[in-house]
């Protein structure tokens, strides 16, 4: 279960940039409940009295506003108003789907009380579905397994996809705890959004449908924002003497709205996170989706460019490194918050380690104790060091690749080569590793590069490509030496993988057949087999997975996340991913699955390694039951889904061998 809750919800909750196009809002605020003796709240009907407001501030018509809430008055004139039951909430989101159209913008807020329940189809690979409880909900219905009139983040997704499928854009925003688990005590006088399964009645013996398959997330153009971590509460806090309760996302996240017209959402996220983790009762806004890089109403973006990433620093040392893609020596331009539009200092990169880098400030510059850079200038990366060719019998192989060290793709190493450049008999050029050993996964294994028109292009794509690869790998082993030890009883993520066998044929790979069984991918699999990869987090802290494939060409291919998604998986629950091996020319090769994962710290945002990719196709087929399409793009290597990157904690990289067997020969 990876924020299911958040993502069914969040799905439905989908708002985009407010430019001309237009704008459809939903609004939820629950702050009376009927049927749940002492769980009313205080601030959910501000919320959406505030939203509502923020909304018309930036254009909105308030007759494309429905506000379902338990206390309608103050809302402003033209809106339309109702009770927010669950048919009524259900209803307003199904009616928001059929308004919607090419280019509008959809938005869903929802402030109120959330909770877990016993999954009930096998989708929740943790064993409980998040839910959200409506004005009418009541207690656990044992005839029924359910509690009565939730709303359960299954019934979420496929609304909001409906928005989506209208080709409108989704924004969706959550003031509500999204997990019951790992709460911790805090004093003063807010009060958290959450009743635990125990107040809502729900016994500890209640049925949970075994692990099936999760659900394909949704797809399109959206983003979601949440109000807490899934191991945190959302409160709610009094503004002023007489001046009534808010919830403390909905307030903070309305104000940088107001504030930063010209901002993406990512870095609106990024600003409330900073101001909320300063707080009295601290609790860390999340957020996923592809629209996070997008400028929040569709205006140019200050700075270099639209969704440029931000990182934060404090101290002199940047908390980003070698495994964000940076190198010694990039320039950097030093911010006082994630929003701010002009920067205070510039700044270069020195000392750099796999997780962070310290800044030097440029001459006659002050570095600020705290805030956020942006790279301007990025430094180029080490080269490739390659052994010479003799000349004899290579063809034009030297003077090609001398043109690419010139180029600065590479240099030359006579000891401690990376790659041994070997030419080929029919005239191609192949690359062995550092031993020197060629094809040693078997015929045709190694790289290669055919001769002819464009093997130039061919070649410098090929060394651009094993560069990042490498050094990918070195930062990943750095990483992990400098890493705490595992606990007693291994690593904290587990990896195990499923094959079903494949069905090549005259157009390709079609739809693989049998039920999927262990298999040890390093002993051998075919081309069109599938592979599915269950990912376990066995540690105590949650854990922030990202999922990379290396083929035998070095390029380096985003698994999971997906769109932009949550990549978190919590204690003790699982996630599941689809590949499908591919070989177009029917050669052997030795490939790999990297599995990297960055323990989740005290009040740490998502980190999402899924930028160090290099763009190319992709092998995902989804994390679903059923193949899903492979991704129709791949992380930008320059746009982190890190969003004020935190201190990595105790870090695991798992490394599964694949060796793609060549087709018998008959």
């Amino acid at each position: 279960m990876i924020h299911r809750l958040a993502a069914a919800l969040m799905l439905t909750c989908l708002a985009a940039p407010l430019h001309a196009e237009t704008l459809r809002a939903l609004l939820v605020g629950v702050g009376v409940y009927a049927n749940l003796p002492g769980a009313d709240l205080k601030g959910p009907e501000n919320d959406v009295r505030l939203m509502a407001e923020v909304l018309m501030a930036r254009g909105a018509d308030p007759a494309a506003i429905t506000v379902l809430t338990t206390d309608p008055t103050g809302l402003p004139a033209g809106v339309a108003t109702g009770a927010p039951t669950r048919d009524a909430i259900l209803a307003a989101l199904d009616a928001l789907a059929v308004a919607s159209g090419p280019g509008d913008l959809a938005f869903f807020h929802f402030s109120g009380h959330g909770s877990q329940a016993p999954d009930r189809d096998g989708d929740e690979m943790g064993g409980y579905d998040e839910i959200l409880l409506p004005m009418d909900a009541a207690g656990w219905k044992g005839a029924i397994g359910a509690v009565e009139n939730a709303i359960v983040d299954d019934e979420l997704q496929p609304r909001l996809q409906a928005v989506l499928d209208r080709g409108a854009r989704l924004v969706g925003v959550i003031d509500a705890c999204h997990s019951a688990t790992g709460f911790r005590a805090l004093g003063g006088a807010g009060a958290a959004r959450v009743l635990r399964p125990a107040q809502l009645g729900i016994p500890d013996d209640a049925p949970v449908a075994a692990a099936t398959a999760p659900r394909p997330p949704v797809t399109g153009e959206f983003v979601f924002l949440y109000a807490a971590q899934s191991d945190q509460r959302a409160f709610e806090y009094p503004l002023a003497e007489g001046q009534g309760w808010y919830g403390a996302f909905t307030r903070q996240l309305a104000a940088v709205l107001l504030a930063a017209p010209q901002a993406t959402w990512g870095q609106v996220l990024a600003e409330v996170r900073d101001t909320m983790q300063r707080g009295s009762a601290v609790q860390t806004p999340d957020g996923e989706g592809p629209m996070l890089d997008a400028p929040v109403f569709g205006t140019p973006v200050f700075g270099a460019s639209a969704g440029a990433r931000r990182i934060g620093f404090a101290g002199g040392r940047l908390q980003a490194g070698l495994l964000w893609g940076l190198t010694e020596g990039t320039e950097v331009a030093l911010y006082p918050s994630a929003t701010a539009g002009e920067p205070v200092a510039r700044a270069r990169l020195a000392r750099l380690t796999a997780t962070t880098a310290a800044l030097v400030a440029e001459p006659g510059q002050t570095l600020p104790q705290a805030g956020q850079a942006e790279v301007t200038a990025p430094a180029p990366p080490p080269p490739l060091r390659l052994r010479p060719m003799e000349p004899d019998g290579a063809g034009d192989w030297p003077d090609l690749l001398a043109a690419a060290v010139e180029a600065g793709l590479a240099d030359w190493a006579l000891a401690e080569a990376d790659l041994v450049p070997v030419a080929l008999p029919g005239g191609g050029l192949a690359f062995a590793g550092s031993d020197g050993v060629l094809d040693a996964a078997g015929p045709g294994a190694s790289p290669r590069v055919d001769p002819g028109p464009g093997a130039a292009d061919r070649l410098a794509v090929l060394l651009a490509d094993a560069g990042h690869a490498l050094r990918l790998r070195a930062a990943l082993g750095s990483a992990q030496g400098a890493a705490r030890g595992f606990a007693i009883g291994g690593p904290p993520l587990a990896l195990a993988v499923d094959r079903r066998p494949g069905a090549p044929g005259p157009q390709g790979c079609g739809p693989a057949t049998g039920a999927p069984a262990p298999v040890d991918p390093a002993k051998g699999v075919a081309a069109c087999d599938e592979l599915w990869l269950t990912l376990s987090n066995r540690s105590g802290k949650a854990q922030d997975v990202t999922l990379f494939y290396l083929d035998r060409d070095w390029r380096l291919t985003v698994l999971w996340p997906q769109g932009g998604l949550s990549n978190r998986i919590a204690r003790g629950e699982s996630a599941r991913v689809g590949l499908r091996v591919e070989s177009p020319d029917g050669r052997a090769a030795a490939e790999e699955i990297l599995a990297v994962a960055v323990a989740a710290g005290d009040m740490a945002p998502r980190t999402d390694l899924s930028h160090l990719a290099e763009p190319g196709a992709s092998r995902a087929l989804g994390s679903a039951d059923g193949l899903a399409a492979a991704l129709d793009r791949l992380m930008d290597p320059a746009a982190s889904r890190t969003l004020a990157a935190p201190k990595l904690t105790p870090f695991t990289v798992l490394r599964q061998p694949v060796r793609l067997l060549a087709p018998a020969r008959p």
